[in-house]
């Protein structure tokens, strides 16, 4: 197997790994594009261990694109959501998609986005990719020790954030379908039934599309905002179910453009969490 061959067999965990600490998935192409560079520098025969080398080379170059990113996101409009990727697009390449699990839910993605990018890129390189720390070391620049204490703080945050109990793929289908026909339906009382009393809705136009620039909190307000963005939504515009970051989520297109992705959180039966992204730049990739 030559070097382009061992790097495609490698591309698709790449790619996961990348999108996983800066939820970019432009960005995460990227990087892993920028590895594929740096690999045909060095030459494959100088490398022990390529698997080794491509995650630490990757894990390191995402940092670095994370820490200028945060900058760019302090002056974005309104709340940045990381970029929605559909888990069933059969029309591309194998290799350009992201392959996602429970591990890299879009839930999560929420979570981590409030992290330091140091230790986001600990948690996701150790507690999701199985990286030892002293691997992850030599990419956050720290000893193991300094790495272990990053990992601690990032998996005591994100067990605080995470639901209290863990919700089944059915429940989570029942509950947004639930949320799809009362959409569909402009029913007010059924859409409040399958919301959670302080469920959160988060709306990310980017300055670039229509969104609330501030989060909305609790089930009355939420669904008489959603429900008036329903009516004053074009009549045309399709609601399709479709499976975003390994869980079912809803895709809203206009002459099949996206115009919005919904991610949802689930506890208990009901919808503890929405996330819409409506920046067109982010749905790009569910064309």
């Amino acid at each position: 197997m030559n070097t382009a061959e061992r790097f495609a067999q490698a591309r698709p965990r790449l790619l996961r790994l990348a999108y996983s600490e800066l939820g970019d998935l432009s960005e995460a192409e990227d990087v892993v594009q920028e590895a594929w560079l740096r690999l045909e520098r060095t030459g494959a025969e100088t490398i022990d261990n390529l698997d080794a080398w491509l995650t630490t080379v990757v894990g390191r170059l995402a940092l670095d694109t994370l820490r200028s990113a945060r900058v760019r996101r302090e002056a974005y409009v309104g709340p940045w959501l990381p970029e929605p990727v559909a888990s069933d697009t059969e029309e591309s390449d194998p290799a350009d998609q992201v392959t996602l699990d429970e591990s890299v839910s879009y839930a999560l993605l929420t979570v981590l986005e409030q992290l330091s990018p140091a230790e986001r890129t600990a948690f996701v390189l150790h507690d999701v990719f199985d990286v030892p720390f002293g691997e992850v070391a030599e990419v956050v620049g720290r000893t193991p020790d300094a790495v272990r204490q990053l990992a601690s703080r990032a998996r005591r945050h994100v067990e605080d954030e995470r639901p209290r109990f863990d919700t089944s793929p059915g429940e989570h289908e029942e509950a947004v379908r639930a949320f799809a026909r009362a959409t569909a339906d402009g029913d007010f009382e059924a859409l409040m039934s399958v919301l959670d009393p302080e469920v959160t809705f988060t709306s990310d136009g980017g300055g670039l599309a229509i969104a609330a620039r501030k989060p909305l909190h609790g089930a009355d307000r939420v669904a008489r905002v959603w429900t008036g963005i329903r009516r004053k939504s074009r009549t045309g515009q399709q609601m399709r179910q479709v499976e975003l970051n390994g869980r079912l989520g809803l895709l809203f297109l206009d002459d099949d453009r996206p115009v919005s992705a919904l991610s949802f959180a689930v506890e208990d039966g009901r919808i503890t969490r929405v996330d819409v992204v409506r920046n067109p730049e982010k749905l790009q990739h569910l064309r």
